[in-house]
């Protein structure tokens, strides 16, 4: 039977890219997204391998369905790839952050992640029970926000450091079951989110903020992903790797 993965944010671009390269890679994929199909079409076209779930990753009806569909046919999960997130809707200063924007991030970064890992580590441990060879990854998006302070978005900087503990947490209550739990920490990349402040990571790159001095690509951190996904790395857990142009590295 072949190995099936859920990935969030498949409408988006680290989703997508992460989705279609896990699908070519021979994987069967569970895709969530908040919009309509036709934004995955690039993933329908692998046929019955890709199933797509539409709903927001903080209502548990879309986290239900989505294992549902996983499960289907007497598959298990082998795979939850956790990358839906958001940016607040107007980026704001710390003292002007509004309780709404500050619920509407951590909804679905902070409690969507941790209620959609907490329920496929349940559905991965009773596969590990009755399997002994059993190996689960569960592979986070957090982002160099987890550690670099953003104050005039820091719902966002907040949210990304929750990811970060969850990864340790999850890491720690799983690896006995043989379920790996890392997270990705993508820099600038060149997605729907970052469009908008284009400008301003022009401007930080050509400034040589990034050792690596270009915009890092959806497809630079899918490839980070299935890394961890595919038992590369079976004897790694809880680890943070930066997918960022090298921004981590201290420099004087």
């Amino acid at each position: 039977m072949m190995q099936t993965a859920i990935v969030t944010g498949v409408t988006g671009g680290i989703g997508n890219e992460t989705a279609k390269l896990f699908l070519e890679k021979g994987w069967r994929v569970v895709g969530v997204g908040r919009s309509d199909i036709s934004k995955a079409e690039n993933l329908t076209a692998f046929g019955e391998r890709f199933l797509y779930v539409q709903g927001d990753v903080s209502v548990s009806d879309t986290k239900d369905r989505a294992i549902q569909a996983a499960l289907d046919g007497g598959n298990t999960i082998s795979a939850l790839i956790n990358v839906a997130g958001v940016a607040p809707k107007v980026r704001a200063d710390l003292l002007e952050m509004t309780e709404e924007s500050y619920d509407y991030v951590m909804d679905i970064n902070a409690k969507g992640t941790f209620f959609f890992t907490q329920t496929v580590a349940k559905e991965m441990i009773k596969a590990a029970d009755k399997e002994k060879s059993f190996n689960g990854a569960i592979v986070n998006i957090a982002s160099i926000s987890s550690y670099t302070s953003s104050v005039n978005r820091g719902e966002y900087c907040i949210s990304k450091a929750g990811i970060s503990m969850m990864t340790q947490l999850f890491a720690d209550r799983l690896a006995e079951y043989h379920i790996t739990v890392n997270e990705i920490r993508p820099g600038v990349i060149q997605t729907n989110m970052t469009a908008g402040v284009t400008e301003k990571y022009d401007k930080l790159i050509e400034e040589g903020t990034f050792p690596i001095a270009r915009w890092g690509t959806p497809s630079d951190v899918a490839k980070a992903v299935f890394l961890f996904a595919d038992g590369t790395l079976s004897y790694t857990t809880g680890e943070a790797l930066s997918v960022d142009g090298g921004f981590c590295i201290r420099r004087l």
